[in-house]
């Protein structure tokens, strides 16, 4: 029974009392494992074009950019990257004053060629009197990670990723904030010169995020010839979802009913709001320097190549359906387009006469598509491509991660660790009809696959509940097509020691 002060609280964040009802049962009822069909690879659902059919669609694409549809590349910003000083967290809460484990004695064997030297060794002398190399010299290697990682330093253990300085150059060091706008302008900018580059945000580091796209934005729209659209925005209250107790029933922190974010799949609302024809879609620490951009922007323009040659043809057989004027020839090609290109099948198709048979390609042609680059498996956590059986009968591609499969089926584990792909977060999508008007986003997710997951708040154990992932449910009724790109363009940071990877420096 929800109290007054409950709906007050539903009411400031926008959440109906039946989201609250939908949420609670299902943390009672749980969520199914889906059903495969394969793991996606090469011989089955994932492409790999020919050097001729890469340089059609990257001539596609080039085309695309000269007409005047709006490109938008959106950036999932928010993360914290406090889990890339885990280990140096553990440090310096230990009992230990010397690095003893490999990371630790690779960390401060290295600390030089860390892009963020300069500023560290400053915050050093600030906060301690003494530089780098005075501070390890005395034995003092925690005053050094005191200076990276706590507020009176740099205070990287509390800031974004993309506000961390990852890469060194002649001119001074980048954020990957600043690597991603250098990325659209080259790839993502339309025939109006417009770069338009939107960052999910947390809400207290929206200003600093602000702050450096106003000091630096002017010098690459410059070098780049490009006019910088940069906007920002939050994950909406109205995403968070209830936490429940071990009993199923609301969390209650101190007699107030306890909200957490619903997960990266809350995005899909702030991807709803964007007003664009093609949206790229990457992590935010998924960057290279400029000397390694090469294959990045190749492989971006590529996969962009693929969307908009696909797009293209599904809008000419709406068209066509739409007109009335089709032969029975005419409706099995449409059918064996949906089949072979986009990779949607439904073994009942073969029962329907013509009048059905229209009717579900129109529907099953006209959704939001979106184009997913896939690399080789090189034992990455995090999810992979498949062939998914869907609540309407149909199998099509999906991006499933492990919690989405059951694991206790031997031959489903099998399938999950032998992928030959990983997904890297490398999208583009098509978000218009072929009227023109955009998709409503929030109709295409499968809410059946979200995930639940154990927490605890002040010693009492809970129940956290995450929307359906963007790339995985929220994402799960769009026509989705594979692509193999090269490892080349997968360089993430997990850890503050990728920074030292020959590809981030």
């Amino acid at each position: 029974m929800l109290a007054p002060q409950d709906k007050a609280l539903l009411a400031g964040k926008g959440i109906s009392e039946v989201q609250i009802e939908e949420q609670l049962k299902s943390f009672q009822a749980g969520f199914p494992f889906l059903r495969l069909d394969a793991a996606a690879s090469i011989e089955k659902g994932i492409s790999h074009p020919t050097d001729e059919q890469q340089e059609a669609y990257l001539s596609a694409w080039s085309a695309y950019t000269q007409s005047r549809k709006t490109i938008v590349k959106f950036v999932p910003a928010s993360g914290a990257a406090s889990r890339m000083f885990k280990d140096l967290f553990e440090f310096l809460g230990s009992d230990r004053d010397a690095p003893a484990t490999t990371f630790e004695q690779t960390f401060f064997d290295h600390i030089t060629e860390f892009a963020f030297y300069d500023d560290l060794n400053v915050a050093c002398v600030e906060t301690s009197g003494k530089d780098i190399p005075g501070l390890m010299g005395d034995g003092n290697y925690k005053a050094v990670v005191s200076a990276l990682l706590d507020e009176a330093g740099l205070n990287y253990g509390s800031l974004p990723k993309g506000l961390l300085k990852f890469h060194k150059y002649e001119t001074g060091s980048r954020t990957p904030m600043e690597e991603h706008l250098v990325e659209g302008a080259l790839y993502a900018t339309g025939k109006s010169g417009k770069s338009n580059i939107h960052f999910t945000v947390s809400a207290e580091h929206r200003d600093m995020f602000r702050s450096l796209s106003e000091q630096k934005a002017s010098a690459f729209a410059a070098v780049h010839r490009v006019d910088y659209n940069i906007t920002f925005s939050e994950q909406k209250p109205s995403t968070d979802t209830i936490a429940a107790d071990v009993n199923n029933q609301p969390f209650r922190d101190n007699g107030k009913l306890l909200f957490r974010p619903g997960g990266h799949g809350a995005l899909i609302e702030n991807l709803n709001d964007l007003d664009a024809d093609i949206i790229f879609i990457k992590n935010i620490d998924n960057v290279v320097p400029d000397r390694l951009k090469a294959d990045t922007v190749r492989y971006k323009r590529l996969i962009a190549g693929v969307l908009v040659t696909l797009q293209k043809q599904a809008f000419d057989y709406l068209e066509l359906l739409d007109s009335g004027s089709y032969t029975h020839g005419q409706v099995i090609e449409v059918l064996q387009f949906l089949q072979k290109k986009l990779f949607c099948k439904n073994p009942e198709t073969k029962n329907l006469e013509d009048a059905e048979l229209v009717l579900y390609l129109k529907n099953k042609l006209n959704r939001p598509m979106r184009v997913c680059g896939m690399v080789k498996n090189v034992g990455e956590p995090g999810g992979g491509p498949f062939l998914v059986y869907n609540s309407d009968g149909t199998i099509s591609l999906q991006i499933l991660e492990s919690s989405q499969i059951d694991m206790s089926d031997p031959a489903k584990k099998e399938m999950f660790e032998k992928g030959t792909h990983f997904n890297p977060v490398d999208l583009v999508c098509a978000v218009r009809d072929y009227k023109g008007h955009k998709f409503d986003l929030n109709r295409y997710v499968d809410k059946e696959t979200g995930f639940i997951s154990r927490k605890s708040r002040n010693g009492q154990e809970l129940k956290a509940l995450e929307l359906p992932g963007l790339w995985n449910g929220a994402m799960s009724d769009w026509n989705t097509v594979f692509v193999e790109i090269p490892l080349s363009t997968f360089n993430p940071v997990k850890t503050v020691n990728d920074l030292l990877r020959e590809q981030h420096q």
